[in-house]
């Protein structure tokens, strides 16, 4: 039987741990969230956007990967669209903290990824998310 893709790194990951081999933790992505049907920045998330830029600046030559994420309670086209829209304005506050726009990188999933596992139709709010990792 074939790992899920998912459990692929895990088991590599136990293995070089149970051989001695050191391997490189990624941090967990900082996450800001957002208020149904809307596209804005939270103020309480604001702080988050600071981490992040501090975060960056601390690795030189990095970039900065921000996956948009919403709940299962629009359409599968307009979840997606929101989830776009959510990264990029993530992105416009980034790159006015000093973040240049070659160094951030926009993936949008929609409903695809939540957080919570819902039925369809349900509001989330940690579904409402945009996931913002530091990468090499």
């Amino acid at each position: 039987m074939q790992a899920m893709p998912i459990f692929k790194g895990l088991l590599a990951a136990l293995a070089a741990m149970s051989s001695g081999v050191a391997v490189a933790q990624q941090p967990a992505p900082l996450m800001l969230f957002f208020d149904w049907g809307k596209p804005d920045i939270r103020s309480d998330d604001l702080a988050v956007l600071d981490q992040a830029v501090a975060a960056w600046r601390a690795s030189p030559g990095s970039r900065l990967m921000l996956s948009g994420h919403t709940d299962r309670s629009g359409s599968t086209a307009i979840n997606l669209r929101a989830s776009r829209q959510r990264a990029e304005m993530v992105r416009g506050e980034l790159e006015k903290r000093g973040v240049p726009a070659d160094a951030i990188r926009i993936a949008a999933y929609g409903e695809e990824r939540p957080l919570v596992p819902t039925e369809d139709g349900v509001r989330e709010v940690q579904n409402r998310r945009v996931e913002i990792q530091v990468v090499p």
